[in-house]
């Protein structure tokens, strides 16, 4: 996925990407989910600052047919609809070196969330869950149920969502 993932890199600077990040360009997941059997997936929950100009750039880079857990699509929508809105303060300011100037944090989230999409095979797919989805399952009247319905709609394994 190189060539994938610089052409987005480049994209979203106009920099060429270069072949080791800084050790300060490392992110955390929101969850990694371990089954019994040992598989992994990674859980993300996208809050509104995650539906952003960057974001649309980086999903249109998707090659077709890869395997995600979210439907790509809304996101883009979403994304594209969100444009031009993006919240500013420490949720756009400059990240260098790999992300210099105005809109930088936005640009490095869009990228790091690509790279949870596209690179990890050992805990592939990603799943993603947008804020919208969250308040919809926590007013849900079983929530528990919602979730696990949703889960199930994103690839976790049947196994995995039984009740108790």
């Amino acid at each position: 996925m190189w060539e994938t993932v610089a052409a987005i890199y480049g994209a979203l600077t106009g920099l060429v990407l270069p072949e080791q990040a800084p050790s300060r360009e490392r992110r955390s997941l929101d969850v990694l989910l371990t089954y019994e059997n040992g598989q992994q997936q990674i859980l993300e929950v996208d809050e509104k600052q995650h539906f952003t100009a960057a974001r649309a750039l980086t999903l249109e880079y998707y090659p077709a047919g890869v395997k995600l857990g979210f439907d790509a699509s809304r996101w883009l929508a979403r994304s594209q609809a969100l444009t031009g809105r993006e919240p500013g303060g420490g949720f756009g300011k400059p990240k260098p070196p790999l992300f210099p100037g105005e809109g930088g944090r936005h640009r490095q989230r869009a990228f790091r969330d690509a790279l949870a999409d596209l690179l990890p095979p050992v805990h592939d797919p990603t799943i993603r869950i947008s804020d919208t989805e969250v308040t919809a399952i926590t007013a849900a009247p079983d929530p528990v149920s919602s979730l696990r319905t949703l889960l199930g709609e994103r690839g976790v394994p049947d196994a995995c969502l039984a009740s108790e």
